[in-house]
């Protein structure tokens, strides 16, 4: 059965049934995506050991679902990188506001580069505690994320 949550399109797009990966705690952009972008890897290993929802997962071509992203401001242009480099999620799905960090780095991604990240915030919190890693995500342009 697929429940529908509603939230605000930051950076719409289409995304049809791609496997959700999960954090119950804000991301440390920086600590989870930078040592894949430094060494150009072919997909993103989570390194972020302070995560565990997250840590040796890969993000890449996922619905990362999270409440927020914290840490270095530098959390933007590591977005922007890992987009660049095609080994970004594909979208990210924020349970509350979307923070100004990320919201830096999904603007930046969807102008300079070839790539965007679907970005949709306000889903809720009673859509972080629904979804579960693994299960389908499908996102619509106007912020209506469906999962299955």
């Amino acid at each position: 059965m697929s429940k529908i949550f509603k939230g605000r399109p930051v950076i719409a797009g289409t995304i049809d049934r791609i496997d959700a990966v999960v954090s119950r705690q804000g991301v440390n952009t920086l600590a989870s995506f930078q040592k894949s972008a430094l060494k150009k890897a072919s997909e993103v290993i989570c390194s972020d050991q302070n995560n565990p929802d997250l840590y040796k997962k890969n993000l890449t071509k996922k619905a990362l679902c999270l409440p927020q992203t914290i840490g270095s401001t530098t959390g933007g242009m590591v977005l922007y990188s890992v987009c660049a480099l095609g080994i970004a999620p594909s979208a990210m799905l924020f349970s509350q506001p979307i923070d100004s960090l990320a919201a830096a780095g999904v603007i930046l991604s969807d102008v300079w580069t070839d790539g965007s990240i679907v970005a949709v915030d306000n889903l809720g919190e009673e859509f972080l505690n629904y979804v579960k890693d693994g299960m389908k995500i499908s996102v619509a342009p106007d912020g209506t994320v469906t999962v299955d």
